[in-house]
């Protein structure tokens, strides 16, 4: 499946994305927060059952880097980076929210053209 055929990360979750954004601003203005309205949403991660992580690059392209985006000095959203700390490849939501069907893990992608 090529880029083309993936939706944007803000038109399947608008809500998430206003909020990563936001929390980046907040802390120290991250720059990665001027990338999130353009992230691709690639499905939910299947390296585990449990995974539950939202793919925002093809599977296998995260790096060493992690954002830990928080409120009230709890961790509510995790950034994947790639190696070169400039691209989120995956987001992981700590707290336990409800995102909704498309955030859970599907036998053939919702998104996958005929």
């Amino acid at each position: 499946m090529t880029a083309g055929q993936h939706p944007r990360l803000a038109d399947v979750f608008p809500d998430l994305t206003a909020e990563i954004i936001s929390l980046l601003r907040e802390d120290e203005n991250d720059p990665l927060a001027d990338t999130v309205e353009d992230l691709l949403f690639y499905g939910v991660c299947t390296c585990r059952s449990t995974c539950t992580n939202l793919l925002t690059a093809p599977r296998g392209s995260s790096g060493c880097w992690v954002v830990q985006l928080e409120r009230n000095g709890e961790d509510v959203i995790w950034l994947s980076l790639d190696p070169t700390a400039t691209t989120i490849t995956d987001i992981e939501v700590c707290d336990g929210r409800d995102l909704g069907p498309a955030s859970r893990r599907r036998s053939v992608s919702p998104w996958r053209t005929a």
